[in-house]
C-alpha cells in the first residue's frame, strides 16, 4: 500500500504544482532585459519589474482561506481542477497582454486562481500520509518548486530566444489544461474512494488518521476565535512572510549577478536553474532526516541559517563571480528545504478542523512577502543601482527566521 499511495498521489500533485510554479518562474527570465524585451516592450522600469513580479501575490492571498475551507469540507479534487482552468486562462492571457496594465490585471488574477491550490494540495496530502510519513509527503510535493525551475529555465531561455515572450507565455500556459484530464481521473480525495488498495489497507490508514485527528482534538470546546488567536499562528505568518521575501527577491533579481557575464539565452537558463537543482537535492535529505529523526524546529532553523549566510557571503564576494555563484547555489536552497518540516508542525499540532484553515491563513498573509520581498529589491535597485543592500536584507531577514523557529509548537511526541 505505501509505495502504491507515493507513486499514484505524489507525482500527479507534484506535476500539477509544478506547472503552477511554471507560471511564477518564467516572468523571472521574461524581465531579463538581456534575454528579452518584454521590460521595453512595456516600458518598465526596475520599479515596476517588482511590482509586477509581486502583484501576483496580492490575488494569492484571495482564495487561501477559503480554499482550504473548501478542501477540507468540500474536496480538495474538485477544487484544484477548478482552479487548473483558470490560472490556465489567465496565464495565456498573461502572453496575449499588450500594455503593463493588461499584464498587471493578469497576472493578479492568476494569483487568485492559483491561491487554492497550495492548501488544497496540503489538505488532500494530509489525508493520504501519516504523521510518520507527511514531512517527506510534503517535500516531495514541493520538489515542484526547485524542480519547475531548474526543469523550465533552460526551456524558457530558449524559448524567448527563439519566439518572443508572447509566444512562451502563451506556450507554457496551455500547460494546466494538459494535466487537467490526468488530475481528474487519477486523484481521489479520500483512500476509501479508490479500488487500488485492498478494504484492510483502507480501514488501517484511516483508522490511523482518525487516531492522530482525535488527539489533536482539545478536551474541552474551544472557538474558532481563540484557536486563530493563538500566538504560534502568528509566528508561523511572521517566519513565512520572510522566507517568502528572501525566495522571490532572490528570484525575480537573480538575474543581477549575471549581467557582468556574456551568455547566451540558454546559458542563462542554465545558470538560473542550478541553484534550485541544487535545492531538490536538500529537500529531499532535510525532509527524510526530520522524519527519521521526528524534529521539526531544529531542521526549519538550521535550513534558514545557511541560507542567510550563504546569500550575506555571496553579497561579499560579488568580485569574485563563481565563488559568490556558488554561496548563491547554497541561499536559494535553504527556505525550500525549510517548507517540509515547517508545513509538517500544523497538521502535527492543530485538530483537523482548523488546520486547513489555518495552513490557507498562514500561507495567504506569508505570501505577501512575494509581493514585499520583489518591491523591496526592485525599489532598492533604483535608489543605489545594485541589489547589494536589498540582498544582505533578505539575508538577515532569513537569520532572524532561525530565531522565529524554536517558537515554532512541537507535538506531544516531539516533547517527550
Amino acid at each position: 500500500m505505501t509505495q502504491k499511495r507515493w507513486l499514484r498521489i505524489i507525482p500527479v500533485a507534484l506535476i500539477m504544482y509544478t506547472i503552477s510554479y511554471i507560471d511564477r518562474t518564467n516572468i523571472s527570465l521574461a524581465l531579463n532585459p538581456k534575454i528579452s524585451s518584454m521590460m521595453k516592450d512595456l516600458f518598465m522600469d526596475d520599479e515596476m519589474k517588482g511590482r509586477l513580479g509581486g502583484i501576483f501575490f496580492i490575488g494569492y492571498v484571495l482564495m487561501q482561506v477559503p480554499g482550504g475551507y473548501l478542501a477540507s469540507h468540500w474536496s480538495a479534487r474538485k477544487l484544484v481542477s477548478l482552479c487548473l482552468i483558470a490560472w490556465g486562462i489567465f496565464a495565456i492571457g498573461c502572453g496575449m497582454s499588450q500594455t503593463f496594465r493588461q499584464f498587471e490585471v493578469m497576472r493578479f488574477f492568476l494569483g487568485v486562481a492559483e491561491s487554492a491550490v497550495f492548501p488544497a494540495t496540503l489538505v488532500l496530502l494530509a489525508n493520504w500520509f501519516n504523521k510518520s510519513e507527511r514531512a517527506r509527503a510534503n517535500s516531495y510535493w514541493l520538489l515542484c518548486q526547485p524542480l519547475a525551475v531548474a526543469g523550465s529555465a533552460p526551456i524558457t531561455g530558449w524559448l524567448l530566444g527563439t519566439c518572443g515572450w508572447h509566444q512562451m507565455l502563451i506556450l507554457e500556459g496551455i500547460l494546466p489544461f494538459v494535466w487537467l484530464p490526468l488530475w481528474w481521473f487519477i486523484i481521489r480525495d479520500q483512500p476509501r474512494e479508490v479500488k487500488w488498495i485492498s478494504a484492510e489497507e483502507k480501514n488501517q490508514l484511516e483508522t490511523a488518521l482518525k487516531n492522530e485527528a482525535n488527539d489533536l482534538e482539545p478536551a474541552q470546546k474551544i472557538s474558532w476565535f481563540q484557536r486563530l488567536s493563538h500566538p504560534a499562528i502568528f509566528v508561523m505568518v511572521a517566519l513565512y512572510f520572510l522566507h517568502n521575501c528572501a525566495v522571490y527577491g532572490c528570484m525575480t533579481f537573480f538575474d543581477e549577478g549575471l549581467k557582468g557575464q556574456h551568455f547566451t539565452g540558454l546559458q542563462y537558463g542554465l545558470l538560473f536553474a542550478m541553484p534550485y537543482a541544487v535545492t531538490a537535492v536538500i529537500m529531499v535529505l532535510v525532509s527524510r532526516h526530520s522524519d527519521k529523526k521526528n524534529e521539526r524546529r531544529g531542521h526549519v532553523a538550521a535550513m534558514y541559517f545557511m541560507s542567510g549566510t550563504s546569500l550575506i557571503l555571496s553579497v561579499m564576494l560579488l568580485d569574485h563571480f563563481w565563488i559568490s555563484y556558488a554561496f548563491m547555489c547554497l541561499a536559494i536552497p535553504g527556505p525550500f528545504a525549510a517548507m517540509a518540516p515547517f508545513w509538517a508542525i500544523p497538521s502535527e499540532t492543530l485538530p483537523r478542523s482548523v488546520m486547513a484553515v489555518v495552513m490557507g491563513l498562514v500561507n495567504a498573509f506569508g505570501n505577501l512577502g512575494g509581493y514585499a520581498g520583489q518591491q523591496f529589491v526592485g525599489w532598492m535597485k533604483n535608489e543605489y543601482h545594485n541589489t547589494t543592500i536589498a540582498f544582505n536584507t533578505l539575508g538577515a531577514g532569513m537569520l532572524v527566521c532561525v530565531a522565529l523557529a524554536f517558537l515554532l509548537p512541537q507535538s506531544a511526541r516531539q516533547r517527550n
